[in-house]
């Protein structure tokens, strides 16, 4: 097999690093979340420790890649078929079991189905997200003031991002470190209306010249003003600002108010990803076809 599985940052850098900077729009999820990792650990996403992977059909050149942070689900580059196919097995072979797949929607169907007919687990399409590249931004006329979070707003983002997760029906997790590492770095600004914040965009750090926008978030009491738009054209004009050459968000596609706002603020539809969640394996008296993707 091809693929070359660790728990090394360094290692996997040395390896995967060039391919995935090399097209760092593409890769933004793989790319910002090993920054993560290199800054916080292995454990920055879960008590289990991240595994990573690199596809070398050539010596000492990688062509695709993965990241995996349990609880969540494998996070996988755009990869040829051949790649698809290793990887279930390499995995397997190791004894991972992972909850689901994200990735470009070609990919990840293609994981999903391989991996039911290797395993005969069950899969279902999660959420259907849009890349969007931010083109030029448009100020927002909004009323209010954007500024950076401080460590006594902690308590506040903390509130938010487990509102949040309730909202997207995502696993509580305990964000306090992430939180910390965010506010650290400059990664949270903040929407002020009257010196009362009411909604808030995060941003990863610059990887290869990229930034990815996220989270972004508004509690329910304060929407429909447009602070959350204005938040996330602050922060990406900031991120232009301090460099960055590619600026980038994701959107579900089941909520059509984000995909209107980016696009107003000045972000472009790129590709379409899937996240897919994996269930318990078909009992063989099952008649029928796996979830459509």
């Amino acid at each position: 097999m091809s693929w070359v599985i660790t728990g090394d940052v360094a290692k996997y850098d040395r390896a995967a690093g060039g391919f995935l900077k090399s097209r760092p729009v593409e890769n933004t999820v793989l790319v910002t979340v090993v920054e993560s990792l290199r800054a916080r650990g292995l454990t920055a996403y879960g008590d289990a420790p991240a595994v990573l992977g690199s596809w070398m059909p050539a010596a000492g050149c990688a062509a695709a890649a993965f990241v995996h942070t349990p609880p969540f689900p494998l996070l996988l580059s755009v990869m040829p078929g051949q790649a698809v196919g290793e990887l279930v097995e390499a995995l397997i072979a190791d004894g991972r079991r992972p909850p689901g797949v994200t990735a470009r929607r070609e990919v990840a169907e293609d994981f999903a189905t391989r991996w039911h007919a290797v395993t005969g687990v069950d899969f279902e399409v999660w959420e259907r997200r849009r890349l969007y590249r931010l083109g030029d931004v448009r100020p927002s006329a909004t009323p209010g003031r954007a500024r950076l979070a401080r460590p006594a707003d902690r308590d506040l983002l903390l509130a938010w991002y487990r509102a949040a997760e309730r909202e997207m029906r995502e696993r509580p997790g305990d964000h306090g470190a992430a939180v910390d590492d965010r506010i650290e770095y400059g990664g949270v600004t903040l929407w002020e209306r009257d010196g009362v914040p009411v909604s808030l965009a995060g941003r990863t750090r610059m990887v290869a010249g990229m930034v990815r926008i996220a989270p972004v978030y508004t509690p329910p009491e304060h929407r429909f003003h447009g602070y959350g738009g204005a938040v996330t054209a602050a922060v990406s004009q900031a991120a232009i600002d301090a460099g960055a050459e590619e600026v980038v968000v994701f959107a579900d596609l089941a909520n059509p108010g984000s995909n209107a706002i980016y696009q107003r603020i000045g972000y472009q539809p790129l590709d379409d990803y899937l996240v897919i969640s994996f269930g318990a394996p078909r009992r063989p008296t099952r008649t029928g076809s796996p979830s459509a993707v």
